[in-house]
């Protein structure tokens, strides 16, 4: 008799919270940007291809993800998104804009289209906070870590979906992601990955789906069959009860992934769907593959699969289990290309790539881990001058020149009480500009076309180090000049503008900005 999946996760939390009394400091590795191309059925009608081609910029909270999307010059602008750190119901709000709908308990990819989110650094960690995708297409998730999401009790988000998609949703691939739960419904959770109300051509590959009720379903109802052509490549599924995945109508392929304690069931093919399920490992799991809860069939075309350790229930009038010798029911062809590793290496090789922060590595087909191409495009170019060549100028080298600063007008995004705009341009180290809260943006702006290749933020006496990242911005094209973290001097490629703005992403507390200097050169 297996244990309900919060008491099984006791003695694994119970480790976790020793380590952090102790003070210890998990630390996750250097993870790259966006990496490799769609697989599966993503890569079909025209492909996802997410941000690529567009900026790419540095979030560090949830209002600095949704800031990035509204400040595109189009809901359709490509961009890339590169997450780092824990995004949360605190630091997310919502954020308005003509290229944007936003929430504040979820990341929210509404009515947009040619969006990357990508973890980087030491990782990206999305904590009991959802991401909804709704009317939407070509979006790239990758590299992230979405946990403990729930629908009831607090706080809520995203109706307890780690990922979710639904109403006409194109378009998607999911790679080296890890979506966990903490528990079943009754604790709150519901879905890892759920696609439904006309959601196709998915992908969901190299990623972790444990410790949760339900993996996930490909339509809401049995009515609900206009979802399909969705990809799951070597996941692993591990401590699932059920739903690994619910598919109701439409086709899904599922290839080489692990499947690793599924409780109830597993891949439940139903109300005439067609599961095309080729050399995957079933482990320690019961009624792994069948048509269940239902006395709508749906069908299922098997190779390759190694059942290990499985379990079957007898059929019953609502539950038609595949095993204990699994046949084929259905023939279905997929329009893409894609090469099996054995079954038997499955565990292994999954166990290597599987996940967030595993270094983004993929199968090369012969059951041998391959990290990602060198010469990816999200690279830098091999050919651009080296950054640290000593030749370059010393971006922390104080500015020389005119603070154009001086004189000139200024506004912002938000402004804590009694302080000033023009605080940040007056020359006068005694005053300063704040946020209202952590984050916010300020800009110096000019009458006429001014060229600028040097800024210079200084925080006011006392709260220096307050500044975390930051993105300076070509207000009047969007166009990201720079980021990073911390304030001081930041240089840049000269830019003739009108208007220049410091958005600050993420900080210790709320900064005091005293001077937002402009310098020419």
């Amino acid at each position: 008799m297996r244990r309900p999946v919060a008491l099984r996760l006791q003695a694994a939390l119970g480790t976790l919270a020793l380590a952090a009394a102790a003070g210890v400091v998990l630390t996750m590795p250097e993870a790259a940007a966006a990496a490799g191309g769609a697989t599966g059925y993503a890569t079909q009608n025209g492909g996802t291809t997410g941000g690529a081609g567009g900026q790419t910029v540095r979030a560090t909270t949830g209002t600095a993800i949704h800031q990035a999307l509204c400040g595109r010059a189009a809901s359709s602008t490509p961009i890339t998104i590169e997450v780092e750190g824990t995004i949360n119901h605190g630091n997310t709000t919502k954020v308005s804009g003509d290229s944007c709908s936003t929430a504040a308990d979820k990341i929210e990819l509404k009515q947009v289209s040619n969006i990357t989110i990508v973890g980087v650094g030491g990782g990206a960690v999305f904590d009991q906070l959802g991401i909804h995708i709704r009317e939407s297409s070509n979006i790239v998730i990758q590299n992230v870590t979405v946990r403990n999401v729930k629908k009831s009790g607090s706080p809520t988000s995203n109706g307890g979906d780690a990922i979710g998609m639904e109403s006409d949703v194109r378009n998607v691939w999911v790679d080296h992601t890890t979506l966990e739960a903490s528990g079943g419904e009754s604790e709150g959770y519901d879905g890892l990955f759920d696609m439904k109300d006309n959601t196709q051509y998915v992908t969901l590959s190299y990623s972790t789906l444990r410790n949760s009720g339900r993996g996930g379903l490909i339509g809401s109802s049995e009515s609900d069959r206009s979802n399909g052509y969705v990809t799951f490549h070597h996941n692993l599924y591990e401590n699932i009860d059920s739903r690994a995945p619910l598919l109701r109508g439409g086709i899904a392929h599922m290839y080489n992934n692990h499947y690793k304690s599924l409780n109830e069931s597993g891949i439940n093919s139903r109300a005439g769907a067609k599961a095309k399920v080729d050399g995957n490992y079933f482990e320690d799991s019961k009624d792994v593959l069948g048509t269940f809860y239902t006395d709508q069939a749906g069908t299922w075309q098997v190779s390759g699969n190694i059942f290990d350790n499985v379990t079957w229930s007898e059929p019953g009038e609502d539950n038609n289990p595949a095993g204990p010798d699994p046949r084929s029911t259905t023939t279905v062809s997929v329009p893409y290309s894609f090469t099996l590793d054995d079954a038997s290496c499955v565990p292994s090789v999954v166990s290597a790539t599987a996940g967030a922060n595993k270094g983004l590595k993929v199968s090369d087909g012969s059951c041998t881990p391959q990290s990602p191409d060198p010469t990816d495009p999200t690279d830098p170019d091999p050919t651009d001058p080296d950054p640290t060549d000593p030749t370059d100028p010393d971006p922390t080298d104080p500015p020389s020149g005119t603070n154009l600063s001086v004189g000139a007008g200024a506004d912002g995004s938000s402004k804590a009480s009694g302080t000033s705009y023009g605080n940040v341009r007056d020359g006068d180290l005694g005053t300063y500009w704040s946020p209202a809260g952590p984050t916010g943006s300020v800009s110096v702006k000019w009458s006429s076309v001014t060229t600028v290749a040097k800024i210079n933020i200084r925080e006011a006496a006392g709260s220096e180090g307050t500044v975390g990242s930051y993105r300076v911005i070509d207000h009047g094209t969007g166009a990201v000049l720079a980021s990073g973290s911390g304030a001081g001097v930041i240089g840049f490629s000269p830019v003739a503008l009108e208007k220049i703005t410091f958005e600050i992403t993420g900080a210790s507390g709320t900064p005091r900005i005293a001077e937002f200097e402009t310098y020419a050169g």
